[in-house]
């Protein structure tokens, strides 16, 4: 199973930093018996290997060799019941700034369309940290999180089913308080998607409003309440909400978000 990691953005609403915004010291982890500072995107990784994925696929842009340097070729994280977290990794160039499905597209070539495929946003950090695993392999799917501030984020509409009817981009009038963190679909969704991106010609930027287009045309969704906990580490406000949350050891209840 493969997971795509977007990770070409500037993180302009962190940054001046000397690294990568995904490369930014949240926490620490235990490397060898030696404590060492944990980069914030380890956290998603660590989570999608827990949910299956044995290949992670990061999206970066041309600047950001420092990425590269730090994960290299092969990931080997925490423990689950003894086994080691363990992942071959891959780099797919995003040649300039496109949008998140720009960014997703670029690694489709790498995904079978029989293969199952997971998306997580590579500067947030959530809990449970097995909740991907909730999530099935045969349809698109959402891992939701309840949050106070859904329009600093996109809401996910469900029936009583947990059909998704609608995602809210960023919407004032946002209707739900559940916002997706992350999703899985089977490859052959993957394509699908892109191809109707095309067919769009490619004017969506977020996934959000393609989705609701593919809904439109008779594609089906589902969005899975398992989600307690969720910070966007994006700004300083939320790296501070990500130590509180992991110096806390916070797994449920509602969660922190961190606004601009």
């Amino acid at each position: 199973m493969w997971g795509i990691i977007p990770a070409a953005g500037s993180g302009t609403r962190i940054q001046p930093l000397a690294f990568s915004k995904e490369l930014l010291p949240v926490g620490s982890r235990l490397d060898g018996g030696t404590e060492r500072p944990r980069a914030v995107s380890e956290y998603l990784v660590d989570r999608m290997v827990k949910g299956g994925a044995d290949k992670i696929a990061f999206v970066i842009a041309p600047g950001k060799f420092d990425i590269l340097q730090y994960y290299g070729g092969y990931y080997s994280g925490g423990e689950v019941d003894g086994a080691a977290l363990i992942a071959n990794v891959a780099y797919v160039v995003q040649p300039r700034p496109g949008g998140l499905c720009d960014a997703i597209f670029r690694a489709r070539h790498l995904v079978h369309p029989s293969e199952p495929v997971m998306i997580g946003l590579p500067d947030t950090v959530w809990f449970p940290d097995d909740a991907l695993a909730t999530l099935p392999d045969d349809k698109l799917s959402f891992l939701l999180f309840p949050v106070e501030q859904p329009e600093l984020f996109d809401a996910v509409v469900t029936d009583d089913r947990g059909r998704v009817l609608e995602i809210q981009v960023k919407s004032a009038q946002a209707t739900s308080n559940w916002i997706w963190g992350a999703f899985k679909m089977p490859g052959a969704v993957l394509h699908e998607l892109h191809a109707l991106w095309e067919a769009r010609e490619r004017r969506d930027e977020f996934m959000g409003t393609l989705i609701n287009a593919w809904i439109g045309q008779g594609g089906e969704a589902v969005g899975v309440r398992a989600g307690t906990s969720y910070v966007d580490v994006g700004t300083v406000r939320g790296y501070r909400a990500a130590l509180n949350l992991l110096s806390d050891g916070l797994l449920n209840g509602t969660a922190r978000e961190a606004a601009e």
